[in-house]
């Protein structure tokens, strides 16, 4: 098959290896989008595989881009997530649930899991979630004579569900370019009027898996409990801790439970679009905020200004992505992909398979966004086009990048607990923590890839109240398409920017 590749085709490679390895040496990853790219255009040029006048789509990719209302979703949900953070709502709901569960063995473990799931249904930040839960359950945890590797291990995994559960902001990113991807796929398979794909598609979708994680881990944490006590014993509490501990329970549950209840009701009840239930959290955050007495000018500078720099470089990430997509479709490298997965043993599912060990590992060095805005763009139409779900691929895609989160030696989240974790827990420590929680994670993936119907059932019923979609069928999706960021390169297709 290597002696059938074109020029095109090799510059196509070596463009994608040439990106990986500039980025595990740690430049920027907008500049070597946007570099890396331009370069290789020029080469493709030289050798006469490349024509520059693709390049001319570039302005009208970035309009699409800046005008796509979907993408308004990210800021506001980043900055909910720093608001919330901010406000003391998890530190108190960490205290009280682990006070609530704390006098049974892995009873902090088992209120961590809780806390985190909530709190990724809340903020949608994994950054956020893990620093918070760390600072405050960690060291309770310790001085409760948890198991180092227990304690961080927990934390990082019940910190990452804030990748899967919605409205998680990796997932506003994938539902955009599966939905432009599914348009594109269907339309160069005859069908005109595709249904369409939104990131309300895949926030239900998500909602199921992301529940069947949380279930895993808690039953991890009883059978730690069961076999191994001395790893997580029980917290004793006093008359005074006791006192009053119901109705402590009670008013921190609250908040956070009517936040997720304006958010994803809204979205799941068919009520509003991801964009505006974004923005109504945002403006609940501020009222529960005002509510627990943090709200301030300076909270809010501090909230307001940590979202402008996330949102800024994720958005430059975006926009170096794009150029990239259109460099590597200049060369044929999408046709190349195309080939290749369509030439792999066991049709969709073997080219399924290559793609997410392809994504697992690369979640080893390279940031999630990364992963997502460049592989998604080259693999989601062809996968589409073998017959795939794609909101099933959406969330896979979800959970093997949470996975990757989670694995040593370059997980992100592991980064993020040995910058608070104390000099007393070695990195080998929060490595071999890390290791039993990934195999939860597989398992989890492994549930979802054998029971599609736990990614595609609810969307169904929701949005098309139909039977519920297999990953042979068309995704379901609403009356109306949300417009995505990356459409594909014939010009007339650019319209659905």
């Amino acid at each position: 098959m290597l002696g059938a590749l074109t020029t095109g085709d090799w510059l196509s490679v070596l463009l994608f290896a040439s990106l990986c390895l500039v980025l595990m040496i740690g430049y920027p990853i907008a500049i070597t989008l946007a570099g890396t790219s331009l370069l290789f255009a020029v080469l493709g040029h030289l050798c006469g595989t490349f024509d520059l006048a693709i390049l001319q789509a570039l302005p009208s990719r970035y309009l699409g881009t800046m005008q796509g209302e979907v993408l308004v979703a990210v800021p506001l949900f980043i900055f909910m997530g720093f608001v919330l953070e901010r406000s003391g709502i998890a530190e108190a709901l960490l205290t009280t649930m682990g006070q609530l569960f704390g006098k049974l063995r892995g009873g902090l473990g088992i209120s961590v899991v809780l806390v985190g799931g909530l709190l990724a249904a809340s903020t949608g930040v994994v950054g956020a979630t893990v620093v918070t839960m760390g600072l405050i359950s960690l060291p309770a945890m310790m001085r409760a004579g948890y198991d180092p590797r227990l304690s961080t291990g927990v934390i990082c995994a019940s910190s990452t569900l804030a990748q899967i559960i919605p409205p998680s902001t990796v997932l506003i990113f994938v539902g955009d370019i599966l939905g432009a991807a599914n348009q594109s796929a269907r339309m160069e398979m005859g069908d005109l009027s595709p249904e369409p794909v939104s990131v309300g598609d895949l926030f239900a979708g998500a909602l199921v898996p992301g529940l069947i994680l949380v279930v895993l881990y808690l039953a991890f944490m009883v059978g730690k409990a069961v076999f191994q006590p001395l790893t997580c014993p029980a917290v004793p509490m006093d008359a005074a801790e006791r006192r009053g501990l119901a109705h402590r329970v009670v008013v921190s549950l609250l908040p956070p439970l009517a936040l997720v209840v304006a958010v994803l009701g809204s979205i799941l009840g068919g009520v509003a679009t991801a964009t505006e239930s974004a923005s109504v959290g945002a403006v609940g955050a501020v009222v529960l905020a005002g509510f627990n007495r943090r709200l301030d000018i300076e909270m809010i500078r501090s909230a307001s200004f940590n979202t402008m720099i996330t949102a800024s470089m994720i958005f430059v990430i975006v926009l170096g992505a794009s150029l990239f997509s259109l460099v590597f479709r200049g060369l044929g490298g999408e046709h190349m992909v195309e080939q290749a997965l369509r030439a792999m043993p066991g049709g969709a599912f073997g080219a399924m398979l290559v793609v997410m060990l392809v994504m697992f590992v690369l979640g080893f060095f390279l940031d999630t966004f990364e992963i997502i805005l460049i592989m998604v763009p080259i693999c989601g139409p062809i996968l589409i086009k073998l017959g795939l779900d794609p909101v099933w691929l959406g969330v896979m895609i979800g959970v093997n990048l949470q996975t990757s989160f989670l694995t040593p030696p370059f997980g992100f989240t592991l980064f993020y607990m040995r910058g608070i974790a104390p000099a007393s827990i070695t990195t080998r420590q929060i490595w071999e923590g890390a290791a039993p929680w990934v195999v939860l994670q597989v398992i989890g993936l492994a549930i979802v890839w054998l029971l599609p119907q736990t990614a595609t059932a609810l969307p169904a019923y929701l949005f098309r109240q139909e039977a519920p979609a297999t990953e042979q069928e068309t995704a379901p999706g609403k009356p109306a398409a949300e417009p995505g960021w990356d459409a594909p390169l014939d010009p007339p297709a650019e319209t659905s920017n």
